[in-house]
């Protein structure tokens, strides 16, 4: 009897995401966004995120535009002083369709050839392991435009993945919105070290202590809470913990 040879069932892509919207209707807080983020992305293969609104033409610097990020800081800032924003292939396409897109190194090595003084930024891409970008353009229910972006190496993902991604990004926008992490036009961006050091003082704890707690040093600690107080508009810390709490960014 001639044997049938059959072929082994292909397993369906299984979500990396898990419950992804239940996950986000429970974010409470910026925190819990940025966590969350941050497990996704490592879920994915990712080495960082960044959500922000659409920046305007006039705008020169990305950090204003940022609403939820853990891009490295010393990218960012070479991102800035270089006036990258006005010549940014991704910002300009982000302008131009709703339709998710990716870039890669070799995108941004174009760039760099009409623009010497990016060179160094290409390198500082290279050395952090982010050889391209998905960007998935989201907005909100007035219509203003932001996107997340997910970076890190090379992958081509599957299109059951890039769906999931699409998702996960409306609902996270989404729930921002909700949650009151940032306000239309001037969008407040704090570090996952600004957020611990508020939702410590919110638990009555005195700069020494949180300190001990966090592992730095009390320098350090008040140096995140003048700088938070100043973003957040407020006179002192304890003004700078009720704003934050009005906005979401800590409960």
């Amino acid at each position: 009897m001639r044997d049938t040879l059959m072929a082994e069932p292909v397993e369906a892509e299984q979500s990396r995401g898990g419950d992804f919207a239940a996950d986000i209707a429970a974010l409470e807080t910026q925190f819990d966004a940025i966590r969350y983020m941050k497990k996704i992305t490592q879920a994915f293969g990712f080495q960082a995120f960044l959500v922000c609104v659409v920046p305007a033409f006039d705008a020169e610097k990305l950090s204003s535009a940022a609403i939820l990020s853990n891009m490295p800081a010393d990218l960012v800032n070479t991102y800035d002083s270089i006036s990258m924003l006005k010549h940014s292939t991704g910002i300009r396409r982000l302008r131009e369709t709703t339709t998710p897109f990716q870039l890669t190194l070799e995108d941004w090595e174009k760039e760099s050839s009409r623009l010497p003084q990016t060179n160094g930024y290409i390198t500082q891409l290279r050395e952090h392991g982010i050889l391209q970008a998905n960007y998935f353009p989201v907005h909100d229910a007035d219509g203003s435009r932001a996107t997340v972006i997910w970076m890190g190496k090379r992958a081509d993902l599957p299109m059951s993945a890039l769906m999931e991604l699409q998702m996960i990004a409306i609902h996270v926008y989404n729930r921002l919105t909700e949650i009151g992490s940032f306000w239309k036009g001037a969008p407040v961006a704090l570090s996952e070290r600004e957020i611990q050091c508020l939702n410590w003082t919110a638990a009555g704890k005195t700069s020494s202590e949180i300190a001990g707690i966090l592992g730095l040093s009390e320098h350090t600690v008040n140096h995140y809470l003048n700088h938070v107080s100043k973003k957040l508009d407020a006179v002192n810390r304890t003004q700078a913990v009720v704003k934050a709490m009005k906005k979401g960014y800590i409960s």
